[in-house]
């Protein structure tokens, strides 16, 4: 029997899953890596070792015993969006890469913003101005290293584009992971002079653009005899994890919305039209050719609890993150709505939508003598949960959302899934894809190969197995929560900046 084989290079993780034709998940792999940070505001990674993890989770799946009853007909690869990686002529990494999360280019994005060119920028390439985006990543690097070491970068990639160079020894991006750089135009689908001139770079400084079916991509010798492969296994370039998860939620079409929350988190819809917000507080990237996924991210998702379970949880013997993460909510579910009046403000990465703002810093406000380990638990998930009601709600101004699907490591679980549904007020659904970025990469594998005839139909047959109701009250409690965090986000700008010249 044939299946399909996801790589989904992740911010903490790799996961490689296994599809059967009907898109039902039968077996997994991941491996897991480090983030650096030497600096508050720089997130780095090595390449080589997310290579290394890359190559052990796959053969570790494709040498098992699924191997025996079923044949890889086809690899796809989905990744993180906003990294940026400096190669030499010979593909030597000149140094780590620097992740979505990395906030040095702040200065830079600062001194862009509110300009004419901004504006220009965002509505060719649909990706707002922050340090996050690889356009002001390489215009720190252009502004802040040496001419001489600048001169020496053959191309600026990606961690995905990595991957596959150094399993196929070729240079090509899918024109999902491009719509997310800020120098891709994704109405014409070729880079964007004026955003390559503000960074810096020439097209040929990038990797070739293609669709995000493309399947030429040739698996080396030496991978192919190690991954027990045959030479008739395609491999598809795919495209990025928020695209794909948002396919992989069975949303496609408009009046549905998809919530993400794992190390970072989102809020997306689909459409065949971009969302044209005068303020640039969405993006609006590219899943295919006429779907565009639009929406909000947060830099503080899961990674923000795993901040609190590893700085306040793991005291004791058990130091096992997922078994202290469980044991953390199971006392936080014991505190009612509203952590008995504490507020947190999550903002450890500083954030990006709606506040688009590098300096934001966390804060727990509204302490008292009473509160204890488990109201600070419960505010860290409520806090992590408005942050993204208040990317919904400006959402909102420009789509109309009936239904929520939630998808993640954290928005899965059922405190955040309970506490998802009562702050937005709205039923929630669980599908029976719970890793949503794998299985929309399986999906596009399977419409590649005939299963199914467009994404549209392949995102239909998702089904949705759990759903949660919201709580009236819990949710009239929590309006007034929220209304408090969104007046305080803003209120405290000035003291952030403050704080944040004193680190």
């Amino acid at each position: 029997m044939d299946c399909i084989v996801t790589i989904d290079i992740g911010t903490t993780k790799v996961k490689v899953s296994a599809f059967d034709q009907a898109a039902n998940l039968i077996g997994w792999r991941q491996g897991t890596y480090p983030t650096f940070h030497p600096q508050p505001n720089y997130s780095e990674q090595d390449p080589e070792q997310i290579f290394l993890t890359v190559l052990y989770a796959l053969k570790s799946l494709l040498n098992d015993e699924l191997t025996k009853k079923h044949k890889p007909v086809a690899l796809v690869f989905g990744a993180s969006m906003h990294s940026v990686l400096p190669i030499d002529k010979q593909g030597v990494p000149l140094r780590n890469a620097v992740i979505w999360a990395d906030n040095r280019g702040r200065d830079e994005a600062n001194s862009l913003k509110n300009s004419d060119e901004c504006r220009l920028i965002y509505e060719q390439t649909g990706t707002p101005v922050h340090p996050m985006s690889p356009l002001i990543k390489i215009r720190w690097f252009r502004t802040h290293t040496p001419a001489t070491w600048f001169e020496k970068v053959y191309k600026f990639i990606s961690i995905k584009e990595y991957i596959i160079y150094q399993l196929t020894g070729q240079l090509v991006v899918d024109q999902s992971i491009a719509s997310s750089t800020g120098l891709f135009n994704i109405h014409t689908h070729r880079w964007e002079e004026r955003a390559l001139n503000y960074a810096g770079v020439q097209p040929h400084q990038l990797s070739e653009l293609v669709p995000i079916d493309y399947a030429e991509l040739k698996l080396k010798k030496e991978y192919v005899r190690l991954f027990r492969l045959t030479s008739a296994a395609k491999l598809i370039i795919g495209a990025s994890d928020g695209c794909f998860a948002t396919l992989g939620a069975g949303v496609i079409t408009e009046g549905d919305a998809t919530i993400t929350i794992g190390s970072s988190g989102a809020m997306r819809v689909a459409g065949k039209q971009v969302i044209k917000d005068p303020k640039q507080r969405f993006f609006n990237y590219l899943l295919n050719e006429g779907t565009y996924i639009s929406g909000g991210p947060t830099n503080n998702g899961g990674v923000v609890f795993e901040w609190f379970v590893q700085q306040f949880g793991a005291s004791g013997i058990h130091l096992d993150l997922e078994y202290t993460v469980n044991q953390l909510l199971i006392e936080a579910e014991r505190v009612p709505a509203g952590a008995g009046g504490m507020l947190f403000l999550p903002y450890l990465l500083g954030e990006r939508a709606p506040l688009w703002n590098a300096n934001a810093r966390g804060a727990y406000i509204g302490v008292n003598i009473t509160h204890e380990r488990r109201h600070f638990i419960r505010a860290t998930v409520e806090g992590i949960i408005y942050e993204m009601h208040s990317i919904g709600k400006l959402l909102q101004q420009y789509r109309s959302i009936q239904n929520l699907y939630i998808n993640g490591t954290y928005a899965s679980l059922p405190l955040f899934a309970q506490v998802l549904s009562d702050v937005f007020g709205k039923k929630v659904y669980v599908n029976d894809k719970h890793d949503s970025a794998s299985a929309g990469a399986a999906l596009l594998a399977l419409t590649h190969l005939g299963v199914y005839p467009d994404l549209e139909a392949a995102a239909k047959t998702i089904r949705s197995v759990e759903s949660y109701q919201p709580n009236p009250e819990n949710h009239e409690r929590y309006a007034r929560f929220t209304e408090i965090f969104d007046r305080l986000s803003q209120k405290l700008a000035e003291d952030f900046d403050a704080l944040v010249a004193l680190q």
